[in-house]
């Protein structure tokens, strides 16, 4: 299987890319040239769905969400939050882009996140053309493969496999397609030199979603999470993945291999706005404060064929942060420009700030021609098209500039347009316009739209291709990377690795070159006194051969003189597991586990035991709350059980708890203010009470409890159990908590769960210890 992986990926990187859209598709956000504008002609001027057709609405459907659309081969794609209650989800939904008929959707739980549902369904969707694939990252963390006909291709569980997190706000990053890679950013922190939490890059083979490879933007500096969307562009004859990111400064990545080619720091937090290019000109926004202090906020413009060789930065051609106000010599331009991203068209530049003040910018020379008020809160990214420019406030109002060139739009001749409430809500419009096939389209909170001149003739101009990359040459070996880069496996599994040699676009190249394998001793980790074994297991010509070893984690290098690579090896815990930590040096965390290091660490007590614990002395919430994931996503049926115990620090405890199939039960460290006593919980969503059973517990500081959590599974229903007493005693007969969810989590992750809720600046919260812990299947195996 693996072999044939590699062939696969061997004949897409010959493929070297794709061109782009034609005026047909709609692929990226921000259209076929990626900067926020349409080519296409005779489009609406004005709208009212109350008159359907004659108010220049072709079509609606009651499908709300608050990203842009994509449109690929006639068929129109939007992700969404949906449903209520116990019914709360996510889903992709397709639709025939003339007529609006809903073709099929495709539905999956929302887990593992503190986003709240309004924000569900803020990622866009990318797609494949040749194959007709659609890509999307769901809140939960799920990234998923669709094909035409909406059945799942492939998926990869970026929570529980690499540990990625979400933020305030909805804050996750959209994947982006191009080189038959699926590229995907998010903030991560997983295990061995991905312990740390940072911004990190994922690329997939698309077809089989096999991890192609990982970048890290910034070894030291996190601000929190973030949603800057990619472009992908050829500068100097190179294709670039350009970027914002949560370290507070722009990217440029090779698309093909990762490498990262240029950085500069912009802010001093996240940057959310995506880039646009014209020829070698990248423009960047941010909200944020600036390195070099007061105002906060800018708009930069960056030439990226001219990297200075000794801080391998881009020049900078003009800064609004350095740049005066016509009217006000006194006063800098600095906005927030944080949230809605900027659009590109015909030598102008148009940015909203985060006030709903719009401004145009011309584009060569950072000069500010006009802006204009026209919201007070905005999300959504302006349109430019046919003469027009189109954007959303959040507040349920869309308008309709009519450009003039360099000058200001008439005030006279700006359309605006309110969405009625609905269910007694506002309509709330976070989406950006996307417009294609002599159409605009759009969602608002509660529907999507189709608008269309019926009395114009519709057209569309002609989309600059990317220009071309420098010319490819057998043999001009630039590099070397190992495929898969990463791989989670079976104790005892024989895995296959490639050396891929590259030229300096990352385009495969033949070379002879043997080179050498090699199982190298891992870095010593954060906190620990002993660094984790090698892989144990044979390594030769590339074929791995894993010892039978329950779990463990390591990798595989290769060297061709100068040439190095790495891969990523994660030996997955496989059902049934135990685990009593009894082996483990003091500081360490368990071999094949995801999300633990710096977060959980054997420990030894006072009466000579070894035990897990929890790390208590930082606050951040993905430190001080974390689930240290044990088994692949892909388990299911099963029962986790575990001794632990909970100390009171100022009068405090914790919450610690398992992990089920995406459910958590949870022994809650804080009483109940009508009775004083504390409860235990089952929940599966942190932001919504999709299920919140809670039933009373006392349990008490310094005593070991064993809890144990099945969640079995029907034709119809995940049947949640849990049962808790004091070790040492006898098992009780009935469950201490039951609940029956009608829209089961099918599968997920083994995990401990612990939130440490009272650490402060100069002391540590509380503890959690787990022993004894292990994760048996519900029904006995079938005997062969």
């Amino acid at each position: 299987m693996l072999q044939s992986r590699c062939l696969a990926y061997c004949l897409f990187l010959f493929a070297f890319c794709i061109p782009r859209a034609s005026g047909a598709d709609w692929l990226h956000w921000r259209g076929p040239e990626q900067n926020g504008q349409s080519k296409e002609t005779g489009l609406p001027a004005e709208f009212d769905p109350k008159q359907k057709e004659k108010g220049n609405v072709a079509w609606t459907q009651p499908f709300g969400g608050r990203s842009a659309p994509l449109v690929m081969d006639g068929r129109l794609y939007i992700i969404q939050g949906t449903g209520e209650g116990l019914g709360e989800a996510e889903q992709v939904v397709c639709f025939d882009e003339k007529t609006g008929k809903k073709l099929w959707e495709y539905r999956v739980s929302v887990y593992h996140t503190d986003i709240v549902s309004s924000r569900l369904g803020w990622t866009t969707l990318a797609a494949d053309p040749a194959t007709g694939h659609v890509y999307a990252h769901t809140t939960a963390g799920a990234l998923l493969c669709l094909d035409k006909a909406g059945k799942l291709v492939w998926t990869r569980q970026l929570t529980e496999e690499f540990g990625r997190v979400t933020g305030y706000g909805g804050r996750i990053v959209s994947p982006v397609f191009d080189s038959g890679l699926v590229i995907v950013g998010m903030v991560n922190g997983s295990w061995g030199d991905q312990a740390r939490g940072l911004n990190r890059f994922v690329a997939f083979d698309a077809k089989t979603g096999e991890v192609a490879w990982w970048a890290t933007l910034s070894p030291d500096t996190l601000y929190g999470t973030y949603y800057s969307i990619p472009v992908v562009a050829v500068i100097g004859g190179q294709r670039l993945l350009l970027t914002g990111g949560a370290d507070g400064s722009v990217h440029a990545l090779k698309v093909r291999t990762g490498e990262v080619v240029w950085s500069k720091q912009l802010a001093k937090g996240v940057i959310n706005g995506s880039p646009v290019v014209s020829g070698n000109l990248v423009y960047f926004t941010h909200g944020e404060e600036n390195p070099e202090g007061a105002p906060i906020g800018r708009v930069v413009c960056l030439d990226a064929s001219q990297i200075d060789p000794a801080t391998k930065e881009p020049k900078v051609v003009w800064d609004t942060f350095r740049r005066k106000y016509k009217a006000n010599r006194n006063r800098e331009l600095a906005n927030r420009f944080g949230l809605a991203s900027a659009a590109l068209a015909d030598g102008l530049l148009y940015v909203p700030d985060d006030t709903g003040e719009l401004f145009c910018f011309r584009a060569k020379d950072g000069e500010m021609l006009w802006k204009s008020r026209y919201a007070t809160e905005v999300r959504g990214a302006p349109l430019v098209a046919d003469g027009k420019l189109y954007i959303f406030d959040v507040k349920g109002r869309m308008l309709i500039y009519k450009l003039n060139g360099e000058k200001a739009p008439d005030p006279d001749d700006t359309f605006e347009y309110k969405f009625p409430a609905k269910d007694g809500l506002p309509n709330e419009t976070n989406c950006t316009p996307i417009a294609v096939n002599g159409r605009i389209y759009f969602t608002t909170r509660t529907d999507l739209y189709a608008l269309a001149d019926a009395g114009a003739k519709a057209g569309t101009g002609k989309y600059e291709p990317l220009p071309e990359e420098t010319p490819f040459k057998e043999g001009a070996v630039a590099g070397v990377r190992l495929f898969p880069a990463e791989v989670a496996a079976k104790p005892g599994e024989k895995v296959t690795f490639k050396a891929v040699f590259f030229d300096a676009n990352g385009r495969e190249v033949k070379h002879d070159a043997k080179g050498e394998w090699s199982l190298p001793v891992p870095p010593l980790p954060k906190g620990a006194t002993t660094p984790p074994p090698a892989l144990q297991g044979t390594l030769a010509d590339g074929v791995l051969a894993l010892a039978p070893v329950p779990s463990q984690q390591g990798y595989v290098d290769f060297q061709a003189g100068n040439l190095k690579a790495r891969a990523r090896v994660r030996v997955v815990p496989q059902i049934p597991y135990a685990q009593n930590f009894d082996k483990l040096p003091p500081g360490a965390a368990p071999g094949g586990w995801v999300n633990v290091a710096g977060k959980y660490l054997a420990k030894k007590l006072d009466d000579g035991s070894l035990v897990l614990s929890k790390a208590n002395t930082d606050a951040r919430p993905p430190l001080a709350r974390a689930n240290g994931y044990i088994t692949s996503p892909e388990a299911t049926d099963y029962t986790i059980q575990a001794d632990m115990q909970g100390t009171k620090v100022r009068d405090r405890l914790p919450d610690m708890g398992l992990v089920n199939c995406r459910y958590t039960l949870v022994l809650d460290g804080k009483p109940d203010p009508a009775t004083g006593k504390r409860s235990l919980r089952l929940t599966s969503w942190d932001a919504r009470p999709r299920i919140g059973h809670e039933v009373p517990f006392d349990w008490q500081p310094g005593e070991w409890y064993t809890v144990k959590f099945t969640v079995e599974q029907t034709e119809k229903s995940a049947e949640l159990k849990a049962k808790v007493w004091k070790r040492g005693e006898a098992e009780p007969a009935e469950w201490t908590a039951t609940f029956s969810d009608p829209s089961p989590n099918r599968a997920g992750a083994a995990a401990l769960y612990g939130y440490v809720t009272n650490v402060t600046d100069a002391e540590p919260g509380s503890d959690i210890y787990y022993d004894n812990v292990t994760v048996t299947p519900n029904k006995a195996p079938a005997k062969k």
